[in-house]
């Protein structure tokens, strides 16, 4: 009896399967030898890496390695390394007066950095992520501070808050004028008027003779805060009148209905929720931001 013969592709010289598609032919070709040894080294390489590493799991522990190699003490090594680098600049930060830090150029590069990831998590909710403020939040860009805008006076600030829970406090209030009945509603309108002609001069919008009536009035009832200049007085937080820097807005209508309401700002003590290191960077940041006066 004949034995039948494989069939063998002539091209290649393979065996094929016996499976045939529309006259093609599934060739019986070999793994190729190349495979072969990377699965090896694969294999070699795992072993070896179960060996020297920590690697299974046993219950509670695990499996330590010949190399006793722990990601846990790496990490740890990492972070005090990372820790006592960073312990030189905030040392200088912290005992250093401002001056001395404004001064050294790598030293406010960090301020910088730290400083704006500090206020973006802390001060921006009110200030804005541009520190540029917006209604009942003051704009802090400027140089109009109602507090003092020198390092200490920013900081004692931020330590302390404006009307809040620090025995410290800044305690500021513009009394409602007209709301309390201590000025006539056409008193208010005049006083009114009047301090919207010192941001907004000539005003030739406002009659001459209310703006005279309204600066009467002033002085008799606003400089004890403001002063004779109107240009305010940073140990009562009072603010400039006669600049274009307005918390609440310096439009006629706002004016007027700060001077008949008054007006009671809140900014909260941060002593207790950010370090001293970190007030200190906020400060320097916050000065830093200002945008020279022309």
């Amino acid at each position: 009896m004949a034995v039948e013969q494989p069939d063998r592709d002539a091209y290649t010289g393979y065996l094929t399967t016996g499976h045939e598609w529309s006259g093609l032919k599934e060739l019986n070709t070999p793994v190729p030898r190349a495979l072969y040894f990377f699965l090896t080294l694969a294999f070699l390489f795992s072993v070896g890496y179960w060996v020297l590493m920590p690697a299974w799991p046993l219950g509670v522990t695990y499996t330590k390695g010949l190399l006793g190699i722990d990601q846990r003490k790496l990490v740890a090594a990492s972070l005090q390394d990372a820790a006592l680098e960073r312990s030189v600049w905030t040392k200088r930060i912290e005992t250093e007066d401002f001056a001395a830090i404004q001064s050294d150029a790598r030293l406010m590069t960090i301020v910088r950095e730290t400083g704006h990831t500090l206020f973006g998590n802390n001060c921006a909710a009110c200030h804005g992520a541009d520190a540029k403020g917006g209604p009942g939040f003051p704009n802090l860009t400027t140089n109009s501070w109602l507090w003092g805008g020198k390092p200490e006076d920013v900081f004692n600030t931020i330590r302390v808050g404006v009307n809040s829970t620090h025995p410290d406090t800044h305690v500021s209030q513009m009394p409602a004028f007209g709301r309390d009945q201590m000025l006539p509603r056409q008193d208010v309108i005049k006083v009114a008027s009047f301090i919207y002609s010192l941001s907004h001069p000539p005003a030739d919008d406002v009659d001459p003779a209310t703006i005279a009536a309204g600066k009467a009035i002033f002085a008799a009832n606003c400089v004890a805060c403001h002063g004779a200049d109107a240009k305010g007085n940073p140990e009562l937080g009072a603010p400039n009148l006669t600049d274009r820097f307005w918390i609440y807005g310096g439009d006629f209508e706002t004016i007027d209905t700060t001077v008949w309401g008054g007006r009671q700002g809140h900014m909260p003590t941060w002593e207790s929720r950010l370090s001293q290191l970190d007030r200190r960077i906020l400060t320097l940041y916050l000065v830093d931001k200002r945008i020279p006066p022309e």
